[in-house]
């Protein structure tokens, strides 16, 4: 995953600061997520492994957030200026999945986002983070392929 999102990185990066900060905030999720590397260290160390998971949360809103209100919104504006009705095809097609998949997020961050929802969830975080993975990973290949043709067929001549 996190080599998915240096590649993306290099193919979109330097075009638009707006992306680029986007696209480093997603490098920052990737490494927060991957920071988790084994559910052992709850079991030996639960406070650092909660003020990870709490971190994660924080991070994985702000880039979700991000991109319902900067981004995608950009995106869409670049490709009605340049009448990129391909492009706002795939929007109208690909973002219904990224509104479902903002939602299944959101529930892993309202599962987990202070101490009380954290012990009362503990059992579920093995499985729940593997689902955050799967959905992360399928968000980012929608998105790239919305900035590859929304800002990417176009920017040279933005």
């Amino acid at each position: 995953m996190l080599e998915s999102c240096k590649t993306a990185q290099e193919r979109w990066g330097g075009v638009h600061d707006l992306i680029d900060r986007w696209l480093e905030g997603r490098q920052d999720l990737v490494v927060q997520f991957c920071s988790i590397k084994s559910l052992d260290e709850l079991q030996d160390h639960p406070a650092p492994m909660v003020k990870k998971i709490q971190s994660l949360c924080e991070i994985l809103v702000d880039y979700i957030s991000a991109g319902h209100f900067e981004i995608y919104s950009q995106l869409i504006s670049e490709a009605e200026a340049f009448d990129d009705q391909k492009g706002l095809t795939l929007y109208d097609k690909i973002y219904p999945y990224i509104e479902q998949n903002t939602q299944s997020i959101l529930d892993f961050n309202d599962k987990y986002l202070n101490d009380e929802q954290f012990r009362a969830n503990r059992e579920l975080l093995e499985s729940d983070l593997s689902a955050l993975g799967e959905a992360l990973a399928s968000r980012f290949n929608w998105e790239d392929q919305l900035i590859a043709q929304l800002h990417g067929t176009h920017s040279h001549l933005a």
